[in-house]
């Protein structure tokens, strides 16, 4: 792994600290990107890398993605992210979660982490075990936020979807219009599910073959490879998986109008946002359509810290501020000629300070 400062995804980061503790097998990163707005909040990822390289780059990516999306969202928190590097079994063991919240708490509240790709809520709360700084715990009651924030991802990337139809297709319906889902766990399920409600019409891939195959059952749907996906002809197609997925090949593949989804980091580099402008294709910035778990995590863990009760409706009222955002980006983009990519980040820079 090269300095992480000779990375080309460092962008002067906070802080990049490596865990290791070696009772417990626990190796992991933790980035803080920025805490101009608040103590930086961003899930942690537990994750198996053939390259160590591959998990900083994504620490460092993410958490510079966490500071734009938090401060796009309207949140009081900065931007961090964890990766935990599992072993090709992917265990995890309580040990290691324990080690992992004592590094948390060692940073004194400047990184809050919660739920990732990998991470349960059962392991937030061992890790709530060491450290007051973590969100994504059980609901305590019924209404108040918290828990698993899947559901709230999935309502934000629902609604910047339906403004995306809106804005590209002239449609207030999306009744009818095809949406080609990659990825059908909790977010791409849930996004789907909604879609569905709405009686639009659903291709749905995901690595698991089986889960694409019992959803699209579920809803009347038809399913796709998942390395076929992405050259599915549609009006929509939302990535909900893994990210990168969005370069030279992958743009070059899509016969549709409109990319709107939940997966992060979706574009491999900067370029790949001008490339898809250039093929008139309306792209959904996705620290911007996916902060709906990000705002239902910072909920809870504002409300905890100030001894008051977060609300499911609280979480609502900011999550269905997403289609506005969105509908700003597109229109700065079409009267500036930038790419809605770049518009985003421009916006967020000025928020956190770097402007």
């Amino acid at each position: 792994m090269t300095a992480f400062w000779a990375e080309p995804d460092f962008d002067a980061h906070e802080l990049v600290q490596l865990v290791h503790d070696r009772a417990s097998g626990l190796t992991a990163i933790i980035a803080v990107h920025s805490t101009h707005l608040g103590p930086s909040a961003g899930g942690t990822r537990f994750w198996h890398y053939n390259d160590p390289a591959g998990a900083m780059r994504d620490a460092l990516r993410l958490s510079r993605g966490m500071s734009y999306k938090n401060a796009m969202a309207g949140l009081p928190m900065g931007g961090g992210k964890a990766v935990i590097l599992a072993d090709e079994q992917r265990i995890k063991t309580p040990e290691m979660l324990a080690a992992f919240g004592d590094a948390v708490e060692g940073l004194g509240g400047r990184y809050v982490t919660a739920e990732d790709v990998g991470i349960s809520e059962a392991d937030m709360v061992a890790v709530s075990q060491r450290t007051a700084h973590v969100s994504g715990l059980p609901v305590a009651g019924e209404g108040s936020a918290g828990g698993d924030p899947g559901p709230f991802t999935a309502y934000g990337i629902y609604l910047g979807i339906k403004a995306a139809v809106r804005h590209k297709l002239g449609k207030d319906s999306i009744a009818g219009v095809h949406v080609a889902v990659q990825g059908t766990g909790s977010v791409g399920g849930g996004v789907a599910r909604l879609l569905a409600r709405d009686g639009a019409k659903l291709t749905l891939a995901d690595i698991n073959a089986d889960r694409a195959a019992a959803l699209a059952a579920e809803l009347g749907g038809v399913t796709a490879a998942s390395d076929a996906i992405m050259a599915t002809p549609c009006d929509v197609f939302s990535p909900n998986a893994l990210g990168a997925i969005l370069d030279d090949a992958g743009i070059a593949t899509l016969d549709c109008p409109i990319v709107a989804g939940g997966a992060n980091n979706q574009l491999a580099r900067p370029e790949h946002g001008v490339l898809l402008a250039a093929r008139g294709i309306l792209y959904a910035p996705d620290y911007v359509i996916n902060a709906g778990g990000i705002i239902s995590v910072a909920t809870e863990y504002l409300a905890r810290r100030d001894s008051r009760t977060g609300n499911v409706a609280e979480v609502n009222a900011l999550v269905e501020q997403i289609p506005g955002r969105l509908e700003a980006i597109w229109q700065e983009s079409e009267s500036t000629g930038v790419s809605s990519d770049v518009v985003a980040d421009r916006m967020a820079q000025k928020l956190i300070g770097r402007g």
